[in-house]
């Protein structure tokens, strides 16, 4: 069983827009991290996010490119403050290949106690896997390179 974290890509700021949908930039890193993670595999049964617009967003990039038929849904904690054990205990539930998609600072501590030995790239990804029943074992971590390609929002006709 593997559990991929990935902290939401960029998102337009608070005075742009309250909700903080992703910038254009945003989802340029969304669309190509889940391009590479499908091209690694990357396989999810389940996509879970934090209900917040950008988190959502950025999800919707991974169930398009890696895995159209897992369920896709809104979990309770992983807001910025919920505590990591939720998650961990819903984790140790699972069987099966999980995507989250979340925020700073909960990721990072979440990461750290699945057993992550890299900090959680910053609009990037981890990939842990189930080792023993209660344990994980960090894989890899990508993030998005700088110069991602960010396509142009006016109409080319």
């Amino acid at each position: 069983m593997h559990v991929y974290l990935v902290h939401h890509a960029e998102a337009v700021g608070p005075g742009t827009d309250a909700r903080r949908p992703l910038s254009p930039l945003g989802f340029a890193q969304a669309e190509w991290l889940a391009a590479h993670a499908h091209a690694v595999g990357v396989r999810p049964a389940h996509i879970w996010h934090s209900g917040k617009l950008r988190s959502r967003q950025t999800a919707e990039e991974f169930l398009r490119a890696c895995s159209p038929f897992a369920t896709f849904k809104m979990i309770r904690g992983l807001q910025p403050g919920d505590p990591t054990t939720w998650v961990e205990n819903a984790l140790l539930l699972e069987d099966t290949d999980i995507l989250l998609v979340g925020h700073m600072p909960h990721l990072p501590e979440l990461a750290r106690a699945l057993g992550a030995t890299d900090p959680l790239p910053l609009h990037g990804m981890i990939a842990l896997e189930r080792v023993e029943a209660t344990r994980f074992a960090q894989r890899w971590s990508v993030e998005p390179p700088a110069d991602v390609p960010v396509r142009s929002t006016a109409d080319p006709d």
